[in-house]
């Protein structure tokens, strides 16, 4: 009989959600570390922590003793106010990441939306325009004005599309400068593509695209909705490169496992913020906000910028020692970490949930492996053998 719930609910799900995820029927009930429970009690190893949310695991004690705490003393009251954990979370994420002012949101869309509201009210304060440069295969959110950064296969439907954003390849400071001119206000790149299939931008592109903004006077915004909060092995993306952005935005593992995002920005952009600029209500409330002061404590306490570094080198040399001839390459940084093969890899993702581990397939022919930074060597170690079981069964039935 329970083998049977996780179709009820798929087809419960199909009835009354909006279709616009294509779900596997899997249904899941239950979290413990780098370990998922479905509705039929099958154990999963998830190598996906709900893309890169869950970085420190599911449940993991010290973020439910906050949430718990906090959820029984004070969990609303709108930003007409002050909350004790707001201010802390504050002044815990400017002085870790050596920015200057915070904003928090509700999630990763509304954080690069509103960083495009700070680098055009600064921009329109010096008498620039207010157009933006994006690059090719990025991803930004859902929002209209998100989507308008990205490709047009995410815009089909959805015209007339917000105006002012430019598109270009990655990695291609020619191209910047060539579209860039008094009406750019801002450039926006993710240091680590997620979506786009884990790629990371070269150093030099990034330290030459900041010196270039510098020089024209634009603003550079990073966005780490994905990539931030530990997961290349340093606490902000940004510090691979030795680059320090105008702002950062932020979202998924800043809460650990709650919904938050977070504008960063340098004093120079912040201070052309006036009163009733921009807002929120629900955005950094005390809940979600102790929430993530839990969850930067963890990462601290744990030392899993260490560890993050530490798997991506065992993790590579296991794909390497495979010696599978359709892997073409395998990148990221920390474990943030994409294997791209000759073919599509989502039988290959569904194969390998079959089998009990839970991945991604992104980007057409890339496997994405975004597991908590604290899971196991052993949890690992299994993710590898499912990899291979997984592989063979989908060449098997080609």
């Amino acid at each position: 009989m329970q083998e049977d719930l996780n179709q009820k609910y798929s087809e419960l799900d199909k009835k009354y959600y909006l279709q616009t995820f294509k779900r596997y029927p899997l249904t899941l009930k239950r979290g413990s570390g780098s370990h998922v429970w479905d509705v039929a009690d099958k154990e999963y190893i998830d190598a996906l922590a709900g893309i890169a949310v869950n970085s420190i695991g599911h449940c993991h004690p010290k973020v439910v003793k906050a949430i718990q705490e906090q959820a029984a003393t004070l969990m609303h009251i709108s930003n007409f106010y002050l909350s004790e954990p707001q201010v802390k979370l504050a002044e815990k994420l400017t002085k870790l990441s050596g920015m200057d002012r915070v904003f928090f949101t509700n999630s990763g869309g509304e954080a690069v939306e509103g960083a495009v509201k700070v680098a055009r009210k600064y921009a329109h304060s010096i008498g620039r325009g207010g157009n933006v440069i994006s690059f090719e295969n990025c991803f930004h959110g859902r929002t209209l004005g998100t989507i308008a950064m990205a490709s047009r296969k995410m815009q089909k439907g959805f015209d007339p599309m917000p105006e002012g954003f430019i598109q270009v390849p990655l990695n291609d400071l020619e191209a910047v400068k060539k579209v860039a001119d008094k009406n750019t206000a801002a450039v926006i790149v993710e240091p680590v593509q997620g979506e786009g299939g884990i790629n990371p931008c070269e150093k030099s592109f990034l330290k030459d695209l900041r010196a270039f903004c510098e020089e024209q006077d634009i603003v550079l915004i990073f966005d780490e909705v994905q990539c931030g909060m530990g997961r290349t092995g340093k606490m902000f993306a940004k510090e691979n490169y030795d680059v320090q952005p105008d702002i950062i935005t932020l979202a998924k593992a800043l809460g650990g496992g709650v919904p938050i995002g977070a504008i960063l920005s340098v004093e120079k952009v912040s201070s052309a913020i006036d009163f009733g600029d921009h807002g929120t209500t629900l955005g950094g409330n005390p809940l979600v906000c102790a929430a993530g002061l839990a969850a930067i404590e963890v990462i601290e306490d744990e030392d899993l910028l260490k560890q993050a570094r530490e798997k991506y080198e065992w993790l590579k040399e296991q794909i390497k020692n495979m010696e599978e001839p359709s892997i073409t390459e395998f990148r990221g940084l920390g474990l943030m970490i994409g294997i791209e093969f000759e073919f599509g890899t989502k039988p290959l993702v569904k194969e390998m949930m079959d089998r009990g581990v839970l991945a991604n397939s992104t980007a057409e022919n890339v496997l994405r492996l975004v597991p908590p930074l604290n899971i196991s060597y052993d949890d690992l170690g299994k993710v590898v053998e499912v990899l291979k079981d997984s592989l063979k069964a989908v060449k098997e039935n080609e």
